[in-house]
């Protein structure tokens, strides 16, 4: 089973969206936004652009 986008208002009234496994583990939660439209447009930007993101390893440099 694939993985859903979850749209929600958070405390402060902003739209977030939230990314989930079919686990129900959340993987990422997005910014906050001032309408649903641009939470929408938010979660395109994601799909659009994870399968090309570049896996940076900032961890070796922390030793």
């Amino acid at each position: 089973m694939a993985g859903k986008f979850e749209i929600y208002t958070d405390d402060s009234g902003s739209h977030r969206f939230r990314l989930k496994a079919s686990n129900g583990q959340v993987l990422i939660v997005g910014d906050a936004y001032d309408t649903r439209d641009q939470c929408l447009k938010g979660i395109e930007a994601v799909r659009k652009l994870a399968p090309y993101a570049e896996i940076k390893d900032v961890a070796a440099a922390d030793a």
